[in-house]
């Protein structure tokens, strides 16, 4: 065949987060999410993470359309990354696509292709027809794909979990899921992030009982904390202090935003009056205020930070308040969600978090949830993404206990390209692939050898070496001078300066003239000496930079 079905996972495999995937047939491609992910610690200065979208890019003009499953960031984070570079037009509902336009506004993009889709709309897209199903996730919008292609039916779950109560009442369409599987399914592609836990998923309808308990009991201010993206949550919250007569002022920049966009197409509800800004909770008794904010995480800068280490402008955390983290920790994230909370018990707060009460519910599904995707789908092929290396494999497992031939699963790699045949499925090349570090303005252009630095100064310091050297004869008019940044305080430290200085001017000593002008060797013999004497003196190791001038 010359137009094979390839699928090609360029993002959300074998990691959590900057979920990208790209359909492609002929001269038509899809793609689907193009989303980011947060630096890790080891990535010092990084601001965001992003796919490597140079395959996009080559192939642009295949490139029909990006479909999102929902407005979550590492499902739309990346997008502006991708139409600086591509013009595509993009599908989505309409919380997430709003989600998205505020976004681009943001990064001052103008004039993109946005359009609202419902659950059960199809479009078609080159080649492919496209329909939209609804599911259960922690965000409003939220939707599994069927892809008809030339080849057969792929269908993509997103991001889902199986809620019976949802709190918009919108229960996940099982039955488009099971009549796609009645008429023959390809290939699956489900999430795998909470494959690891039996059982079902709580209903978030259950986090709002608990919640009640919690409104009902508090005396004074109820500051929550939850993920700016559950609107579900938020929508409870609200409810809840409208219940107990309180008014609701929002903190932190992502939950204003959101809560604004959200507010805005009627997915957020509140009675008149009860919303009021955070510059007007002076006006008002501590039982009759709920302030939601960001800080779940325990970022340094979110709302929940500054209130508890009193940097917040209006709100400072202090006895008598009840505070509620309404999320669990994201791996990676315990040691500053567990600061935060020691900070504010030492405030004299009431502190209320999951591992204590069950008041956050998780928004993917656990092994029987996808048991049941699995057994309406009824896939011939089964790749199983988003998610860590033994979420995907932990879920082929699950697959081949419902009775998948293992030769039909395929644990993906990152950037490998996946042929769909009608009988088989085929490994085929791999494509450029990985991680694009964003810092600041700067797309990329901080790699490993950058980090490696950053990481060797954070830890050892930096030695600069300030000579000033003659251009007509190459003798020294100025220095040896030291500049200790990181490593030692110099005014602490003058002895082992002044041995520094000394092994300095030995080399310069020995250095004839006319050598002193090849600035090379010289420098390459002070890092080395220096290094080694330092590291026998302290067992340190700082960056060693001379730094020469020449007059």
């Amino acid at each position: 065949m010359r137009n094979k079905l390839k699928i090609i996972p360029l993002g959300g495999i074998d990691e959590i987060g900057k979920n990208l995937t790209v359909v492609e047939y002929g001269k038509h491609i899809v793609i689907i999410d193009c989303g980011l992910a947060f630096p890790s610690e080891e990535m010092l200065g990084i601001d965001l993470v992003i796919p490597d979208m140079s395959y996009l890019v080559e192939n642009k003009d295949k490139i029909k359309a990006l479909v999102v499953t929902h407005g979550h960031e590492d499902h739309i984070g990346a997008i502006p990354y991708l139409l600086e570079q591509v013009d595509v037009p993009i599908y989505g509902t309409r919380l997430t696509v709003e989600l998205i336009r505020s976004k681009l506004e943001e990064h001052r993009i103008k004039d993109a292709k946005l359009n609202i889709v419902k659950p059960r709309d199809v479009v078609n897209i080159g080649c492919f027809s496209v329909e939209f199903i609804k599911v259960s996730h922690s965000i409003q919008g939220s939707v599994g794909l069927g892809i008809k292609t030339p080849v057969g039916t792929i269908v993509h779950s997103g991001d889902f979990k199986v809620d019976y109560t949802p709190v918009d009442g919108e229960v996940v369409d099982l039955a488009r899921f099971a009549a796609l599987g009645e008429q023959g399914v390809l290939a699956l592609m489900a999430d795998s992030t909470n494959v690891e836990h039996r059982g079902y998923t709580m209903s978030e309808k259950s986090v709002g009982g608990n919640l009640d308990e919690l409104f009902k009991n508090a005396k004074g201010r109820v500051i929550v904390s939850t993920f700016a993206s559950n609107i579900h949550r938020v929508q409870q919250i609200i409810n809840l202090a409208e219940s107990y007569g309180r008014k609701v002022c929002f903190t932190g920049r992502s939950m204003i935003r959101v809560s604004s966009v959200a507010s805005s197409i009627n997915e957020l509800n509140a009675k008149d009056g009860t919303i009021i800004d955070i510059n007007q909770i002076k006006k008002y008794s501590d039982d009759m205020l709920t302030i939601i904010t960001t800080g779940s995480q325990g970022e340094p800068m979110s709302g929940l930070v500054r209130m508890a280490t009193h940097g917040h402008a209006h709100v400072a955390i202090k006895k008598g308040d009840t505070v509620i983290i309404s999320a669990s920790p994201i791996p990676g994230n315990e040691k500053f969600v567990y600061r935060v909370i020691n900070q504010l018990f030492k405030r004299g707060a009431e502190v209320i978090y999951n591992a204590i009460e069950e008041i956050h519910t998780s928004g993917h599904a656990c092994q029987e949830e996808l048991k049941l995707l699995h057994t309406l789908v009824k896939p011939k092929y089964f790749i199983p993404v988003h998610g860590e290396y033994r979420h995907l494999k932990m879920h082929g497992q699950l697959a081949q206990s419902l009775g998948m031939p293992e030769k039909n699963i395929v644990i993906p790699e990152l950037g490998r390209s996946y042929v769909l045949l009608k009988n088989k499925i085929v490994e085929s090349e791999k494509v450029s692939a990985g991680a694009i570090m964003v810092d600041g303005l700067g797309i990329g252009d901080v790699g490993n050898v950058v980090l490696r630095d950053r990481k060797h100064l954070s830890q050892d310091g930096l030695v600069i070496v300030v000579l000033t050297i003659s251009m007509e004869d190459g003798s020294v008019l100025a220095g040896p001078d030291l500049i200790s940044r990181g490593f030692v305080y110099v005014k602490e430290a003058e002895e082992l300066m002044e041995e520094l200085k000394e092994l300095i001017q030995k080399i310069i000593d020995e250095t004839p003239h006319n050598e002193m002008m090849d600035w090379a060797p010289l420098k390459s013999k002070i890092r080395s000496t220096l290094r080694r004497y330092l590291y026998e003196k302290t067992r340190r190791n700082p960056m060693i930079l001379p730094v020469f001038m020449e007059i």
